[in-house]
């Protein structure tokens, strides 16, 4: 027979009324800031595109000028509307002669051309639905050994810096803490990264975060078997 001291020990510390009422705040901005501050970044930059955008619309073809409220989001409209069909005049032939007549025009500007074409790459990388760019997180030891830094594989190295360089490269995006649109590009050889399971969306948190966000473990990738391992039949088995 167990003492009713014995129990009394075991159960856990009830909190004050203060402490709870501290928790519960706590908890409040936790739930209650990331929310606010998205709405508020997004009504941020709907209000900035409208303040550019609105203005430029003839009065008899900008619906505020017909009510007696504005409009919020109509400037936004406007580009989504325009880049769409901007979109669709280049996926025409007209409109792809008209783009490289530009390009041509460009590409005779000594600085504009070397601007315009690192934009336009950039751009096609990011965009691109094909594109296997910033799909691979990896740890590479920076800025010295035993040092370890998160970063994002590009591509595989090619040209003369693959030809003069022994081994299989990567090309490496280091990005800074907090923000990860500035970093380094690094040429790593490929023995000398370790592959993570997390996501790029992940690994963004975690960069932006400093670490304090860490992301869930995933399981790891699964590995194909080889094909000698691989019954031909259902009946058949597998080799010891």
């Amino acid at each position: 027979m167990t003492d009713s001291t014995d129990n009394t020990e075991l159960q856990p510390p009830r909190l004050s009324l203060l402490h709870r009422l501290r928790n519960y705040f706590l908890t409040g901005i936790v739930v209650a800031a990331p929310l606010a501050i998205t709405v508020y970044l997004a009504w941020a930059f709907v209000r900035a595109v409208d303040n550019k955008i609105t203005p430029l619309i003839p009065d008899k073809y900008n619906p505020e000028t017909y009510l007696a409220f504005s409009v919020p989001g109509l400037g936004l409209v406007v580009v989504v509307v325009f880049l769409t069909l901007l979109g669709a005049l280049a996926a025409n032939l007209f409109g792809r002669t008209l783009i490289r007549l530009g390009e041509r025009l460009l590409d005779r500007m000594p600085i504009i051309r070397s601007i315009y074409g690192t934009l336009k790459q950039i751009f096609e990388t990011v965009v691109s639905q094909k594109s296997n760019s910033f799909k691979e997180v990896v740890l590479v030891e920076y800025p010295r050994r035993g040092l370890w830094a998160l970063a994002f594989v590009t591509s595989e190295t090619r040209g003369e810096i693959d030809d003069k360089t022994e081994g299989a490269m990567v090309n490496v995006f280091l990005p800074t803490t907090p923000n990860p649109t500035s970093g380094f590009l690094l040429f790593v050889p490929r023995k000398d990264v370790i592959e993570l399971d997390m996501t790029v969306d992940d690994g963004i948190k975690y960069v932006i975060s400093a670490g304090l966000v860490t992301p869930a473990r995933r399981p790891p990738k699964a590995i194909a078997p080889p094909p000698e391992m691989i019954p031909d039949s259902p009946g058949q088995t597998q080799p010891d």
